[in-house]
């Protein structure tokens, strides 16, 4: 571990006042020692930078998927006072709302043997992939407008969808504080023909089997049974989230002087929360946040056609677990020794993690707390778990996203070979499909930290309690 961090806890770190000057609240991550040798230093400045900004609150926090991001390290959470703090959109990261959901069927994997091919073949047909991807579905500027303000249940009120699929959202499916007027001409442009796509990079659409129950109480509750088939989908906000990201940046690289911010890094820029720029940068997030959440609804619709397409199945027998944002910053109330207060917390690369009978979890779930979704990468495991009160106490209700990249994409596919891993993975019985095999190298498994490591830290550290490992049978990449 680097000079000057100190050991608080046996997976929690500290970043003292003082590591970087004009630190206001200290550091923290959460961390084993087997992960100690994939902490970048980079990160850890970055995380001990978010500390100067105005209002933050408590600490500067890091996931044990940490590493070096825009402004925010990925992994990233911060909570900001509302009446002194600031909104940055170097915490909430370009892909607004990337995410996760995970929804079960009524299917085993001896239900996929010899028709798991033309299943892959099916919802690689239905859900377009890959950059630039444009969608079937025709969405005029106007309903763009209703897809901002309304989320999911634009996709739900059109049929595509229930619902019971809004309830089981995180937000039930659409932020508060949505401002179409804050989303510019371009980033509309880029959304209006992608809502239902996949994207690229990270993103996915990937068949799993739940191999083991971890917690079989918290199971049922979630309605997961050992052996079961799921499907889950990693995407976010596509262009018009990018681009939104891009248009603030530039706006509120310029208010820092106007509101005499002084930063570390231009990466961090923001302005007041309830500034001008703050609260356009605001309504703009919340409306890519939405159109996010709307386009994994989309997603969803069609992948439950394609498996209705290949197996005697309803499409009611397919029921969405839960629906998690990633890269966001939203008000929330939380104890702040020992008095309630409102905060604006960002999560960049963080999942929101509420313990049992937290406000905004779904009744059915209060005993046991939100399900929680950490994806694995291709050819690891992907987890399930469910929110806790230590979370709620230590890190604002947050956990980690994800395992975590150790290499950059460029470096992955210098080192990996397409191909090669597509028919490593076809024998390990995981069958992989992509456009390009180049999509592939940029996300092979090695490029991640284990999941099965990272997951255990959030386990031990009591950030959220594992419920049950889905291994990969079947992979759409972006």
């Amino acid at each position: 571990m680097f000079e000057g961090i100190n050991k608080v806890g046996d997976f929690e770190w500290e970043v003292p006042i003082g590591y970087v000057p004009d630190m206001r609240v200290p550091g923290r991550f959460f961390l084993s020692q087997a992960l100690a040798e994939t902490l970048e230093e980079g990160a850890v400045h970055q995380l001990a930078n978010v500390a100067t900004l105005p209002g933050i609150v408590k600490y500067s926090l890091a996931m044990p998927d940490i590493h070096w991001g825009y402004g925010f390290p990925i992994g990233g959470v911060a909570a900001f006072d509302r009446a002194t703090g600031v909104v940055s959109p170097g915490g909430v990261g370009f892909d607004i709302n990337c995410g996760v959901r995970l929804i079960t069927t009524p299917l085993t994997e001896a239900d996929l043997a010899g028709k798991k091919r033309e299943l892959i073949e099916a919802l690689f047909s239905v859900v377009p992939t890959g950059v630039g991807a444009k969608s079937t579905l025709r969405v005029s500027n106007s309903e763009l407008t209703d897809v901002m303000v309304t989320g999911a249940r634009w996709a739900v009120e059109r049929g595509l969808g229930t619902q019971r699929d809004l309830v089981r959202c995180e937000e039930e499916g659409a932020m508060p504080g949505a401002d179409p007027e804050a989303v510019s001409a371009k980033a509309r442009q880029r959304g209006v023909p992608q809502l239902g796509t996949l994207g690229s990079g990270n993103h996915f659409l990937e068949i799993q089997v739940a191999r083991e129950i971890v917690d079989p109480e918290a199971a049922r509750v979630f309605g997961i049974t050992e052996g079961q088939i799921c499907f889950m989908v990693h995407c976010g906000s596509r262009g018009l989230g990018h681009q939104v990201a891009t248009d603030h940046l530039r706006v509120l690289e310029k208010a820092l002087r106007k509101y005499q911010i002084q930063l570390p890094d231009r990466q961090l820029a923001c302005a007041p929360i309830d500034s001008p720029e703050g609260r356009a940068y605001y309504g703009g997030m919340a409306c890519a946040a939405n159109y996010a959440w709307a386009n994994r609804q989309v997603i969803m619709h069609e992948a439950r056609k394609a498996f209705m397409q290949v197996f005697d199945i309803d499409y009611d027998e397919m029921r969405l677990i839960y629906d998690v944002a990633h890269n966001v910053a939203k008000f929330e109330r939380h104890d702040v020794n020992g008095v309630s207060m409102e905060v604006c917390v960002h999560r960049k690369g963080a999942t929101r993690a509420f313990g049992p009978g937290a406000p905004g979890i779904p009744r059915e779930y209060a005993a046991v707390g939100q399900p929680v979704l950490i994806p694995g990468s291709m050819g690891t495991s992907s987890y399930l778990l469910h929110g806790t009160e230590a979370a709620m106490q230590k890190t604002w209700g947050s956990t980690c996203h994800g395992a975590g990249r150790v290499l950059s994409r460029s470096k992955a596919k210098r080192t990996v070979h397409g191909k090669e891993l597509r028919e490593q993975l076809a024998k390990e019985g995981i069958l992989v499909r992509a456009h390009h095999d180049s999509v592939l190298a940029e996300e092979a498994p090695e490029a991640y930290k284990p999941s099965h490591e990272v997951v255990r830290v959030v386990h031990e550290a009591g950030l959220s309690g594992t419920v049950a490992r889905l291994e990969p049978l079947g992979v759409i990449k972006g």
